[in-house]
């Protein structure tokens, strides 16, 4: 049977509500999904990170809200993140990374690897994502502020 992006897509989300519930104490709604336009981020801070194997090669991108970045850093870190500086950048690519981490042993059975985590800054942060993918949008509401995670995988036959 040919793998769905739905196969890869859906452990991603579970992946992100179960670190963000587990390690933050936070509680997140999905809000919706859409095919992505123009390939930017929603928010002003992104934590991208590769996931590729023999079956699939994917972006997976974390994107927040600034006061979800200081909340989550707060709370990783355990004290008062107040401004946007490189302990709150670590702290998202870390969670990037744990949601990545995540979803690869949810998805053992393709033996993925992904690679180190990058974490941009801005308005305008233009995701590049596999040839022939199709990225989708899932945005998210927290009590901290909005999130989405960007996912765009292509599958090899």
């Amino acid at each position: 049977m040919p793998l769905t992006d739905v196969d890869f897509i859906n452990p991603v989300i579970s992946s992100l509500e179960e670190t963000f519930d587990t390690m933050l104490n936070c509680k997140i709604a999905r809000v919706g999904l859409s095919l992505m336009e123009n390939n930017t981020a929603l928010y002003p801070v992104s934590g991208i990170i590769g996931i590729n194997g023999k079956t699939a090669v994917g972006t997976v991108v974390l994107t927040m809200a600034e006061s979800v970045a200081l909340r989550a850093a707060s709370t990783l870190l355990m004290t008062d993140m107040s401004d946007l500086n490189e302990d709150v950048m670590d702290a998202v690519g870390e969670l990037t990374n744990m949601v990545a981490g995540a979803t690869k042993a949810r998805l053992g059975q393709y033996n993925l690897s992904m690679g180190l985590p990058s974490v941009f800054y801005g308005t305008q942060c233009h995701i590049h994502f596999p040839a022939n993918a199709h990225p989708i949008a899932i945005p998210f509401q927290s009590n901290w502020g909005a999130l989405a995670l960007e996912v765009g995988f292509t599958f090899m036959n």
